[in-house]
């Protein structure tokens, strides 16, 4: 009898062993190839060249690199002596072209206002009708000319069109800028979110609305935000646009297709931008929703020292 429980015990033991294997198995393998997290996350912003409208000598700088900006503040400004000039002058022309527009109005009234039985010919009269039409189109002319040298003395200085952080800027007093050329970056903190690239084979478990907690490399503090968006497509590599437009696709396969990475938008609680980095790698850990439930989540710390995995890395 002694030696049949040693026996069932030794079986229970072995059976109970087994066990354990498979779900730790199990969970391996689900935490590996189904459960919606990655280490390949990266934090994202929009960025904004900043260039100016008009050329010129700048006078004077603002701001310094990586400072803190508000939507419409200055950054820098060019030099305004050409341009106040060119205000100037347009306000001068605008003047004139105003007297003679008078003058031409004045004679198409007085004409106009003739008895019937003054003559005047149908050719002097249609002269009346071109010098006026001509001096309106001339006053207007001017009146833009005017409206654009305000522009260009107001472009002048050049502000900030987005919230965010001005970086990469070694712009100095004295650089003679032009039109167009970026001179600084200017990252808008409030497109700040985080990217992640899951696998195809993880999507299912991933919805738009999800909670998703977010942890920087290199730091233990946890980040939290929700789905926003799944990328409706990505680029496909074994084909492209051929000499004749016809699609050329690539003639060898792989037995072993590795699986896609699609980009996930993940839109962070306003509270945790401030600390972000733009380029910053990231773990992204999709959470599931109340919906959803919670059974696709990342197995939890205990649950990992269970599976062996807590010296692990993410």
């Amino acid at each position: 009898m002694k030696a049949l429980l040693n026996l069932l015990r030794r079986f229970s033991l072995t059976g109970v062993m087994a066990l354990a294997a498979l779900w730790a198995g199990y969970k391996l393998w689900d935490y590996y190839f189904e459960a919606p997290w990655t280490r390949d996350g990266h934090v994202r912003a929009e960025v904004v060249p900043i260039a100016p409208d008009v050329s010129g000598f700048v006078t004077d700088v603002l701001v310094k690199d990586n400072q803190q900006v508000q939507r419409g503040d200055v950054l820098f400004r060019i030099d305004r002596a050409r341009y106040e000039i060119a205000l100037k002058q347009a306000e001068a022309v605008l003047l004139g072209k105003g007297a003679t527009l008078e003058q031409a109005n004045a004679d198409l009234t007085r004409y106009s206002a003739l008895t019937p039985g003054v003559v005047v010919s149908k050719q002097k009269m249609d002269q009346i009708v071109a010098t006026q039409g001509s001096a309106q189109a001339a006053h207007d002319q001017a009146a833009a000319d005017l409206a654009l040298a305000k522009l260009n003395l107001e472009r002048s200085e050049v502000r900030a069109s987005v919230n965010g952080v001005v970086t990469n800027m070694e712009l100095r007093p004295g650089t003679y800028l032009t039109p167009g050329k970026g001179v600084m970056a200017l990252l808008d903190s409030d497109t700040l979110h985080v990217q992640g690239y899951f696998e195809e084979t993880k999507l299912p478990r991933i919805h738009l609305g999800d909670a998703v907690s977010v942890r920087l490399m290199g730091t233990n503090h946890t980040l939290r935000g929700r789905v926003e968006s799944i990328a409706a497509g990505i680029e496909d590599r074994d084909r492209s646009a051929g000499a004749t437009l016809l699609a050329n696709v690539n003639p060898t396969f792989n037995w072993v297709r590795l699986a896609q990475r699609v980009p996930v938008r993940i839109a962070l609680d306003r509270a945790e931008r401030n600390e972000l980095v733009a380029g910053a790698t990231a773990t992204v850990e999709v959470l599931g929703s109340t919906s959803h439930g919670s059974a696709h989540s990342r197995p939890s710390t205990p649950q990992r020292a269970a599976l062996g995995l807590s010296h692990l890395s993410d």
